[in-house]
């Protein structure tokens, strides 16, 4: 019996080049090393630049990307990190409230590709986090600069998402 294939779209293409953040809870600093290289690889194979800024854990991405999205001129944002279950419920905590954070940034209009691993074990994190591998960074990456191409494609200038549209109707 073959094994499960996964189809990968091709690589956006930019007129104007993509400026990206990388976000990372370097936790498992050995794990995201991988994570970032494959981001690094994937952005500027689009011909994109990216700046990094590392926070403490996963929990604190999400605020780190909302923090930049107002304060300074991103294009999107790659969100890398490592959660390990452990003995505790504060694995399902971390990856839930991180996972949704994330996900109502997006629905703000961010572009965001989600590359924070969830996972049971060091050695599931490991295959996921390999440039040469799953590479799950570069994935999260791609993920972003899909974003940012749609973005492109059906939006104005300070129209994506939903808060302009909330913001309007409060002034009116």
């Amino acid at each position: 019996m073959a094994g499960a294939s996964h189809y990968t779209l091709e690589r956006p293409t930019f007129d104007k080049p993509v400026k990206i953040l990388i976000v990372v809870a370097p936790y498992y600093k050995d794990i995201t090393d991988g994570m970032v290289a494959g981001a690094k690889a994937e952005i500027e194979a689009a011909g994109g630049t990216w700046e990094l800024v590392e926070v403490p854990g996963a929990l604190e991405v999400p605020t780190a990307v909302g923090i930049a999205a107002r304060m300074k001129d991103f294009d999107g944002y790659v969100a890398l990190g490592c959660v390990i279950r452990g003995e505790t419920t504060h694995y399902d905590t971390v990856c839930n409230d991180s996972s949704r954070a994330l996900t109502l940034l997006g629905l703000q209009g961010h572009c965001i590709g989600n590359g924070i691993l969830t996972v049971e074990n060091y050695e599931q994190a490991a295959v996921r986090s390999d440039p040469e591998g799953q590479n799950k960074g570069g994935g999260a990456a791609a993920a972003a600069l899909h974003l940012i191409d749609l973005g492109r494609k059906w939006g104005r200038a300070g129209s994506i998402g939903f808060t302009n549209d909330i913001l309007m109707a409060r002034e009116g």
